[in-house]
């Protein structure tokens, strides 16, 4: 008997490829982080001997779930301003917060807190766009998690850096710190098309070729961002995006709510990847990502809750079903985000939008054991005839028993075991007494 680190046996498991697949009885042996094996129950007892079995006999377990777009220490402006536009919250309200308290010791304790909201919720893997970048990798390695850390550029001062020039100068030095890091990447991260100009908009396109890095950027998030650039140069933004030659198969183009026909085709063509927001969109009256549209164009989906301070949560699972209810009613079509296909924006379609689908977002031998635990005994999610739509459409957040990365526990029967949970909600509570007090 081949002698392992831990054996894994479910109910059901969802290993995501190939799709629709739901494998009853099954095993998942693991050493070294790694995926050796899926193989049945019986056939498991004889072949390896685990230092750890973890049995779970009313659990679906499946890949992590991956975050495509977030800003994690904005956990902490969680509630400040709701109920208003976009550009009303952003600039009346979040970006004067932001001026006012943003610091390293800010995205620390917003991270933390962030990060435990998005493991009790099934997440392992979020793409972060945010300032001190450095403070956000160094949480994430130390909680154990996965993340694409955002090198993020705008054209004005903020806490982080004083104009585009010395963005991508930092964004490059947190770049070379964090190369061959086994669980974070780096991604270029300009903010929007109205926040950022040209010329360091083609320096980054340079950079990310040299770098072999993505982009990740908010665009169309908005119709009066559409008309208020056609309004300056007759151009829509994913036009001028073209012209610069942004646009490719290492491009995450975030919200893009407001898309002509030409541009879903030309979205597909140059084989971007999309992070759909339904929830922050619909709060804040953004609009709706034609995703079935984008889908049959070639385009892949991926799913992100956006900042808490938008949202109001970081609950990938309550996107997930947000995403398929909606999209069938934009579509006018029941079938426009089937389960499982909700289900692979969630996994496999994230990681490849970061780059990094040959180590997660399915569960296959030779990835990396990252997976999640969902408990389907409950009155909620009883009697269980389809597992994935079970997952998708009935099951909460609150039933995630277990977070694995890399084959480590970061919870285990819900208790958190990389994060003081006290002790980020402490900070969380000193951060609201500054901040409104």
């Amino acid at each position: 008997m081949q002698e392992i680190d831990l054996l894994v046996t479910p109910r059901h498991l969802v290993p995501v490829e190939p799709a629709n697949l739901v494998v009853e009885q099954a095993a998942i042996a693991i050493d070294q982080g790694r995926i050796v094996a899926i193989l049945p129950r019986s056939e498991a007892a004889t072949a390896y001997a685990p230092r750890e079995h973890l049995d779970l006999p009313d659990h679906v377990v499946l890949p992590g779930l991956v975050n495509a777009h977030t800003h994690a220490a904005m956990s902490l402006l969680r509630g400040l301003a709701d109920d208003l536009p976009l550009m009303d919250w952003l600039q009346q309200h979040i970006w004067p917060a932001e001026g006012a308290h943003v610091s390293r010791q800010f995205c620390t304790d917003g991270v933390q807190l962030a990060m435990a909201e998005m493991i009790r919720s099934g997440t392992t893997c979020f793409n972060d766009m945010y300032f001190f970048p450095d403070v956000t990798a160094a949480e994430v390695d130390k909680a154990g998690m996965a993340a694409a850390v955002g090198l993020i550029v705008l054209d004005f001062p903020t806490a982080w850096a004083a104009d585009a020039e010395t963005y991508i100068h930092k964004g490059r030095e947190v770049h070379d710190q964090l190369k061959g890091h086994p669980r974070i990447r780096t991604l270029f991260a300009p903010h929007a098309p109205y926040t950022v100009s040209d010329a360091p908009l083609r320096k980054l396109r340079i950079f990310a070729n040299e770098l072999g890095i993505g982009v990740h950027m908010h665009v169309h998030e908005t119709a009066g961002e559409v008309a208020m650039a056609v309004d300056a140069d007759g151009r829509r933004p994913w036009q001028r995006l073209r012209e610069l030659d942004m646009l490719g198969p290492d491009f995450v183009a975030v919200h893009m709510t407001q898309l002509n026909a030409d541009e879903i085709i030309e979205a597909g063509e140059h084989r971007i990847s999309v992070a759909h927001c339904p929830e922050s969109n619909l709060k804040l009256a953004s609009g709706f990502c034609p995703v079935s549209a984008l889908l049959k164009a070639g385009v892949n989906v991926a799913l992100g809750t956006d900042g808490a301070a938008s949202n109001n949560d970081l609950d990938l699972l309550g996107e997930m079903r947000t995403a398929a209810l909606l999209a069938k009613a934009v579509a006018n079509d029941a079938q426009a985000l089937p389960a499982a296909q909700a289900l692979h924006a969630a996994t496999l379609g994230g990681a490849k939008a970061l780059g990094m689908e040959t180590d997660i977002g399915s569960l296959v031998p030779g990835k990396r054991a990252d997976f999640i635990a969902i408990d389907l005994s409950a009155a909620s999610t009883q009697p269980v005839y389809n597992v994935l739509s079970q997952v998708v459409y009935a099951a909460s957040r609150d039933q995630v028993t277990h977070s694995y990365v890399n084959g480590r526990a970061l919870m285990r029967e819900r208790r958190l075991m990389t994060l003081d949970e006290p002790a980020i909600l402490a900070h969380a509570a000193e951060w609201r007494r500054r901040i409104r007090p």
